[in-house]
Order: structure tokens, then sequence, then C-alpha cells
């Protein structure tokens, strides 16, 4: 597997551009099995995610292709051939649950893994069954597969979840499409995905307004047609890099950042004594002074994203001072602790809290990866450490990030990738 090697104390100068948002790609992609004609989608990030959300959409029948040889531009075509979306694939990425509602609304049944992904807690998809139920689906489990049948197809109905799942949401925007009448989504989730989702879908024929709030009315059509659509900006890279910025004592600009999509993230830097502004295209983030330390809760969005947490925890492990930082989101989602207490943090974990207690100084040390976002909070924390890092198990970084070290390079970072 490889590994990175990281010398830190380098304050990072330069752009990084941002790419497009693996969260807002992957639901995308899947919305091309919602028609029989070709569906275009511009920025994708170039990561492991898609390639898998690729290859599951190629075992369904459709063909995936780059619009000449560009990997970031792609288009989605063909016709359903498979209604059944197998483990090998879906066990490793989470997002792959999202074809259930498409081929279900298109194809009147579906069978579907039960999900994998990310080991940062249990993530059940109960929301996701009993609002298809509630537009008429019925659904058995049986050996790890959802079973889900709809033979005289979907209806609209009133769905308020009881939590603001965005899986959920997104499922349900994506069936109700094409369900006979009026569906109406009650505390859906918020995130600008949905609202890029929702774009995406509009201009393939949908009905959808609200997108964006709590409430989300999609009113059905028989058919959706070919559209073409640009995948906004990764909002939670570029936090990442923002958090890379602020760690190393650098000046980065975010190139494509937008701060819209940010509000709790600036202000918990700001908040810290990191400098954010808007510039152009970008935006830019510094830090001249001390950190200091501050209290975070992760909630749904518009609040602190959980998919910061481990960044932040990095950022607030050499921050003046003392600061809480608390998981709603996800129950498993401190194991990155262990591997920054080996670098030198200090932190105690208490339930679904941690208290971090800043130190001056981190030290080089051997690390793993334990997730997604957990990679880079140790790549924040080698790029401040004394002496060097060595991060093994990067593939989950490759889920996520693109090109990491060509980015952090270009901006003065001694990073280096192992292949093995």
């Amino acid at each position: 597997m490889d590994r990175f090697i990281i010398r830190g104390g380098r304050p990072l100068h330069g752009d990084i551009t941002i790419g497009g948002a693996k969260n807002a790609a992957l639901k995308l992609l899947v919305a091309g099995l919602l028609t029989s004609e070709r569906l275009i989608l511009s920025n994708v990030p170039r990561i492991d995610d898609i390639a898998t959300m690729r290859d599951l959409l190629t075992q369904h029948g459709m063909t995936v292709e780059a619009v000449n040889g560009d990997d970031s531009t792609l288009c989605i075509s063909g016709t359903i051939t498979n209604t059944e979306a197998p483990y090998d694939i879906v066990s490793k990425m989470r997002a792959s649950i999202l074809v259930l509602g498409p081929l279900l609304a298109r194809c009147g049944k579906a069978r579907v893994s039960l999900p994998g992904g990310c080991a940062i807690g249990t993530r059940p998809v109960d929301m996701h069954l009993r609002g298809l139920e509630a537009l008429g689906a019925e659904i058995t489990l049986e050996n790890g597969y959802i079973n889900a049948s709809a033979p005289n197809g979907l209806t609209g109905d009133r769905i308020a979840l009881p939590f603001a799942s965005v899986g959920a949401t997104e499922n349900l925007m994506m069936a109700a499409t094409l369900a006979k009448g009026r569906t109406e989504i009650l505390n859906a989730a918020r995130e600008p995905e949905m609202a890029d989702l929702a774009a995406c879908l509009n201009a393939m024929g949908a009905q959808i307004t609200g997108a964006g709030t709590g409430h989300i009315i999609i009113d059905g059509v028989e058919a959706l047609h070919g559209a073409e659509h640009h995948i906004m900006a990764d909002r939670i890279e570029c936090g990442t890099y923002a958090c890379a910025a602020a760690i190393t004592g650098g000046d980065l600009r975010l190139i494509g950042g937008q701060a819209e999509h940010l509000g709790a993230v600036i202000r918990t830097l700001e908040e810290a004594g990191v400098e954010v502004s808007e510039e152009d295209n970008a935006l830019r983030v510094r830090r001249t002074g001390p950190l200091r330390g501050v209290d975070i809760m992760t909630e749904p969005y518009p609040g602190f994203p959980t998919d910061m947490q481990a960044q932040f925890m990095t950022l607030l492990s050499v921050a003046e001072g003392a600061s809480m930082l608390t998981e709603t989101i996800f129950e498993n989602r401190f194991m990155h602790v262990p591997e920054l207490v080996r670098m030198g943090a200090r932190i105690n974990v208490h339930g679904s809290s941690a208290i971090i207690r800043g130190v001056k100084l981190l030290s080089g040390a051997p690390v793993m990866a334990t997730d997604l976002r957990a990679s880079f909070s140790l790549i924040l924390a080698g790029l401040a450490a004394q002496g060097e890092t060595t991060l093994s198990r990067v593939y989950h970084l490759d889920r996520g990030y693109e090109a990491v070290e060509r980015k952090l390079a270009a901006c003065g970072a001694q990073i280096e990738r192992i292949r093995e």
C-alpha cells in the first residue's frame, strides 16, 4: 500500500485549485440512471470513489465515458440492463445505496447490497427504506441485500424525516422525480450539495423546489431527458486546505472556494485567529499570529460539518489553551485520536466529546490512516510537526482527495508518496 513521507515545519504559500465536490459528484453520476438520454457532467473530481461509482453504473448497463479524453468531464448514457448492485462494489462505498431510488423509479425493482464505506459509525439506511415505502415501494431485507419493488410505479407522499439525513434526502428526491403526483420531504438535509443535485435534475426536466431548505417539493414527471451540468466546488476540500494554511502559519489562495458554503468553518477559523477573505474567485486564508483554542460541536448544515471535525482537531492540538470538540453526527469518528497522541497531542476523549489541550509542537512519527477525513488530519499534523512523519494506508485519502501531494508540494510542503 502507498504511504506518504512528510517533513514538517514549512509554512505553505501559493495557490491551490479546489476540485469538484465529491459529495455532489457521486450523486450526480447516479442521476444518470434516471434518463435514457445523455447526462454530461463537468468538474468531476479524479478520485477513487468516482472510479467505484463508474464501475457500479457500468454494472447496471450504463456507459460512463470521458469526453475528449478528459476524466473531469464524463458522459453517462445507455440502458439499464441489471437492477442488482452487488456486494463487491457497494461494500467499497456507502454512496452506492443511492442507486436504490433511481433504479426503483425507472425499472420498478432493485436489489442493492447493504452499503460499506468508512467505519465511522453505523449510519443506518432505515430512513431511505421508510421513505421509499411511503412512496409505495415494497421492501424486504434478505441475506444482506435490500429487495425493493414497485410494479405499479411510485406515488408521491409527504415524508417527514426524523433526522436531516443527506443520503435519505438525495435518494428520495431522485426517486420522487418520476413518481406520480407531488412528494414533500420535511426536515430535508440543507447541504449545498442538495441544491446542486436539484439544479441538475431540474435541467433534466424534473420539477423540484426548495432544495437547500428543510422543505423540498417534487412534482413527478413521466420522464427525464439529457442535460449538461457543472459540479460545484468541494467545500470540504476547501476547508481542509484552509486548515493547512492555518496550522503551518502560511498564506494560501484557494481557487474556486466559495465562502457562502463555508459559513461555520470560516467563523471557527476566525475565532481561532485565522484570517479569511474573499479575492475574486478565491478564498485567501492566512495566519500571522498564534492559534487560539475554540469549542466546536458538529451539526447538520448549516452547522459545523462532521467532515471537518478531524482536521480541526489537529489544528486545535497546537492552539493556545484548551478546546472541546463534540461529535453529534457519528458515534465512531475519533479513531484518529490515538494517532495524534502518538505525535504528541494532548487529547482526552469522554464519550462524544474530546478535550484538546494545545501543545507548542507536534513530533513526527509513523501513523496510520483510519478513514477518509482522518487521513488528511494526519497530513496536517505532519505538516506542522518537527521531524518526519510516515502516513500509511493512504488509500482512504485517495477516495476523496485528488492529487494531494502535488497540490501541497507546489505550495512548499515537503511531502512524497512512496508507491508500493
